[in-house]
């Protein structure tokens, strides 16, 4: 097969209506759009949505109240019960946390929560901690290390 062989699939291919080209045509005079009206002039019709000066479906269905942050940062969750895969007196970093798995990406940052408990101490680095997280770290003798983004 070369290039210049390759056709598209029948019916795949429309040709347009031409209206408007004489009453022998069948699609002369009024060129299909019936006779007077707003649908039939140039520029006619109603936008979509319009209901005829009915208030209009989405007029009535209510809003969604609040807004969106666009300065928001979104972080890797992992909790203290999944650092349990690592030994104790091991240093859990952002690499250690992707080699097991806890994390998908580098380069997003990460907030450890305080589901769970610690096994043993940890010297645990990421770039934010949750109060209870920082207090059950310490509490098994583990060090917290915070990491400027």
């Amino acid at each position: 097969m070369k290039q210049h062989e390759l056709s598209s699939p029948r019916g795949a291919r429309k040709t347009r209506k031409r209206v408007g080209r004489g009453d022998g045509s069948g699609n002369g005079s009024f060129s299909g759009r019936g006779m007077k009206g707003q649908n039939s002039r140039s520029g006619g019709g109603v936008r979509p949505g319009f209901e005829g000066g009915q208030l209009a479906l989405i007029k009535g269905l209510p809003t969604m109240r609040g807004f969106t942050n666009r300065f928001r940062k979104e972080f890797s969750v992992v909790n203290l019960d999944s650092l349990s895969r690592f030994d104790v007196d091991s240093e859990v970093t952002i690499q250690a946390m992707l080699g097991k798995g806890l994390i998908r990406d580098a380069k997003v940052p990460v907030k450890i929560l305080g589901r769970g408990e610690v096994a043993g101490p940890l010297t645990v680095e990421a770039h934010r901690f949750s109060d209870s997280a920082r207090q059950k770290i310490e509490a098994a003798g583990g060090v917290v290390k915070e990491i400027a983004e």
